[in-house]
């Protein structure tokens, strides 16, 4: 005989394995444009940074005596992977990914005790670390946008010169790497209008940093993962409340300042859509193992990530700022959920103050 439950009957939510796999099909419009704007080297990135995420994740639960398949199936360590591919240079060397994905899976991830124990980000400790040690390799191995190349009488490689190089490091006959790389529209920005040497009218006028919203070539990879963030927002996959005060503050910020100085400061459209800002907005603030849990907590968290982008772009040391503005509020976010968790029901706001100080 069937036995029908009482109400209210309450949609089921989804499971990690398949939470983690539609947002990582949500990637794929900004995993092809990517790859489209900046050759080849993308798939290659996701292919290696994939199998090993996948090896490291393996090896780690077996010395950890941890059911292999069941801790695999739920595909966290597969998003970390494509993070990661699509963060890296497109002509990044094997090595560079191998060390990266090291970091993610090994260090960021299993030894804090794996998946919802992780304090950091693993592909933003990843990027971090990359970046900090090998900043050579992460800012010049940059293919120019697929629009530019012909202006700038760059080269581009095959698919299997690609392979080639990145496994490699070799290229074709009369191929030298300086032909083939070049600065990001953020790094033009920084060594010449944020140091003085140029003004942003100049930089239009040479037409190899800014498009019509944002970076040249970045502006439609941007677009391409505001559309995927914006069917997760729909699919309820993430709340708004990081994404959309991050992007607020961001841009306040760089309205504000741009006030000031035209000349010298990019406009909220260019730090919309340029870099990572919306691969960082949707795809990697929300993470919900290192984001706040409270509505109020997630929209200070994605504020001051936010403000750090702004702050590392126009004053720090690096031309994008994702990684170091997110690893640093994740350090806060235990801090925002202690402070701002809401009223129970039935108790007065001075008595939850007092079970929280006791």
């Amino acid at each position: 005989m069937f036995l029908a439950q009482s109400s209210p009957f309450l949609k089921p939510a989804l499971s990690v394995s398949k939470m983690m796999t539609a947002v990582t099909l949500l990637m794929i419009p900004g995993i092809i444009t990517t790859t489209y704007v900046f050759g080849y080297g993308v798939l290659v990135n996701l292919f290696l940074a994939i199998v090993f995420a996948l090896s490291f994740e393996a090896a780690a639960l077996y010395l950890r005596k941890r059911p292999i398949k069941v801790y695999l199936n739920d595909k966290s360590a597969l998003l970390t992977a494509v993070i990661i591919g699509v963060a890296l240079p497109p002509l990044a060397p094997w090595w560079l990914t191998f060390i990266g994905v090291l970091f993610a899976i090994v260090i960021a991830k299993q030894l804090y005790g794996g998946l919802g124990y992780n304090t950091f980000n693993p592909a933003m400790v990843a990027y971090a670390i990359l970046l900090i040690s090998f900043p050579a390799e992460m800012t010049t191995y940059w293919q120019p946008p697929t629009m530019l190349v012909s202006q700038l009488e760059g080269q581009t490689l095959s698919f299997l010169q690609t392979i080639n190089f990145q496994l490699f490091g070799q290229l074709p006959t009369g191929m030298a790497i300086d032909a083939l790389t070049s600065a990001t529209p953020l790094d033009i920005v920084r060594t010449s209008v944020l140091n003085g040497a140029a003004t942003i009218d100049e930089i239009h006028m040479q037409g190899n940093a800014f498009g019509m919203l944002g970076g040249i070539g970045t502006e439609w990879v941007n677009l391409a993962f505001l559309a995927g963030g914006l069917l997760m927002l729909k699919k309820g996959l993430i709340s708004w409340h990081i994404p959309i005060s991050l992007l607020v503050t961001l841009g306040f910020l760089s309205l504000l300042f741009g006030s000031f100085e035209l000349d010298s400061n990019p406009s909220p459209l260019f730090h919309f859509f340029s870099g990572a800002t919306m691969l960082g907005a949707f795809f990697i603030a929300t993470d919900p193992v290192t984001a706040p849990t409270t509505p109020k907590g997630r929209i200070i968290y994605g504020a001051g990530i936010g403000a750090l982008i702004y702050i590392i772009r126009t004053w720090g040391g690096y031309p994008d700022a994702i990684a170091f503005a997110v690893l640093l509020m994740n350090m806060c976010a235990p801090l925002l959920d202690h402070f701002t968790q809401p009223r129970v029901y039935g108790h007065k706001a001075d008595e939850r103050d007092d079970e929280a100080s006791s």
